[in-house]
């Protein structure tokens, strides 16, 4: 009797850390967000949002203060329609600016929220107007090779005969 006793406390302790380790896994790859505070919702539209994901966070001074809700393609301007969940403790102007950033060199993507000078502020169903897309590595990484080869290229070399 003591000992299935003992066999059910271990088997408890067992369940309870591996929920524990899989709850901190979700976590950290942004899976799962336990968030109980009340939301309002704001859109924006990007050219390019590169490799930006639902449940991304929306940080402003590098505080989280929303998530991205969804991403959906608007076949009307040909952007992409970002749905933002933003908290409602945080108040920001309505000329306030997105970014698409990057956290570290190859880290994950984000948007960094910077606040306006307008008196009015976000409400729920505003659009976001002022918006900067990702920076495309690849499209970076060809500008800088068109610009090695236009500067290879000599001026005289157009000019002499064949």
């Amino acid at each position: 009797m003591q000992r299935s006793k003992n066999d059910v406390w271990v088997g408890l302790f067992v369940l309870i850390g591996a929920l524990a380790i899989l709850f901190l896994a979700l976590q950290s790859a942004n899976l799962l967000s336990l968030s109980f505070q009340k939301t309002y919702q704001v859109t924006a539209k990007f050219d390019n949002i590169g490799g930006l994901k639902p449940k991304a966070a929306v940080r402003s001074a590098g505080v989280v203060v929303g998530r991205v809700e969804k991403i959906t393609f608007d076949d009307k301007s040909f952007r992409a329609l970002v749905t933002l969940s933003m908290e409602n403790r945080y108040a920001f102007p309505k000329d306030s600016a997105l970014k698409i950033l990057t956290s570290g060199l190859l880290g994950e993507q984000y948007l960094g929220l910077e606040p306006g000078a307008d008196d009015k502020l976000l409400v729920a169903g505003d659009v976001v107007g002022n918006t900067q897309s990702a920076v495309v590595l690849e499209n970076l990484i060809s500008q800088f090779l068109y610009s090695k080869a236009a500067d290879s290229v000599s001026p005289n070399a157009a000019d002499s005969p064949k």
